[in-house]
């Protein structure tokens, strides 16, 4: 069976009415790293404004859309891969409109149906506000983070709280906790996929937690961070597919350029498995 190998092409900080930035460099990087990747096998990339940090919890400056709207567009003309469009902290109606302009195929979003603690502050979900985008413009996908990393989600804090306070099992009352969960993404949020991460960047999630979500979703799972040659072959026994940022970057850390003999290493891995 096919399984989506996505790299993440960690983007610099981008330009907004505050601090000038010369896109043009930036749509070269940002091509540049596309093409090595597709020409290494990879199936997809997520775009994503990683430089930006701290992160607001929506994009609003107009510069920055625009600058986004314009590189992501590049990208998707000059390669075949399956692009996709992450701009944090949660903006994923920006992040749907930047795809319906430049030709993306997917989105992810940090906090679809879940309401989530970060550096950010509170953030909502995504979902109502991503439902007249989707009527009208329909067919593109939303890759979902499920108790994403980097935060706390506020249900699922509270439904430790309600485990520990019960004489039934915690590990009983959390999995159908999770079960719920999953269906409101699915239902109700109507994601496409969802993405299973660890605590944090460059973390992997728990074998268990991807197993569990792997038990209850009816979509496709992926484990979207922390993913090395070492464990690779574990993670693809449960999973439909890898998002890989870290592994493949120079020094093998988040926001340095794709590190070629890296990138290979993986994907090699992933075929010989």
């Amino acid at each position: 069976m096919f399984k989506e190998v996505i790299g993440v092409i960690h983007l610099p900080r981008l330009p907004s009415i505050y601090r000038y930035v010369d896109v043009n460099n930036i749509i070269e990087y940002a091509t540049r790293e596309a093409k090595l990747l597709e020409e290494l096998g990879y199936s997809g990339v997520i775009i994503e404004n990683y430089g930006d940090f701290p992160y607001s919890k929506r994009i609003r400056d107009p510069v920055t859309l625009c600058a986004m709207t314009t590189i992501v567009r590049e990208v998707v003309k000059s390669s075949s891969l399956k692009v996709g469009v992450n701009m944090l902290r949660n903006s994923g109606r920006e992040a749907y409109s930047v795809a319906i302009v430049s030709g993306a195929r997917f989105i992810r979003v940090n906090a679809l149906v879940e309401t989530i603690i970060s550096d950010s502050g509170i953030i909502e979900p995504e979902a109502p506000r991503l439902k007249p985008l989707k009527l009208n413009y329909p067919g593109i996908e939303v890759y979902a983070d499920i108790l994403v990393k980097h935060a706390s989600s506020l249900r699922f804090s509270l439904s430790i709280l309600e485990a520990e306070s019960t004489i039934a099992k915690k590990s009983d009352i959390l999995e159908d906790y999770y079960k719920e969960l999953i269906e409101e993404y699915v239902e109700r949020g109507k994601a496409s996929a969802l993405v299973v991460t660890g605590l944090k960047t460059g973390e992997p999630p728990p074998l268990r937690l991807l197993e569990v979500t792997k038990k209850y979703s009816p979509i496709p799972v992926l484990a979207g961070s922390g993913v090395t040659p070492e464990n690779i072959k574990n993670i693809l026994k449960i999973v439909d597919g890898v998002i890989v940022g870290s592994f493949i970057k120079t020094n093998g850390k988040a926001g340095n350029p794709t590190d070629p003999d890296r990138a290979k290493l993986l994907m090699a891995k992933i075929r010989e498995l």
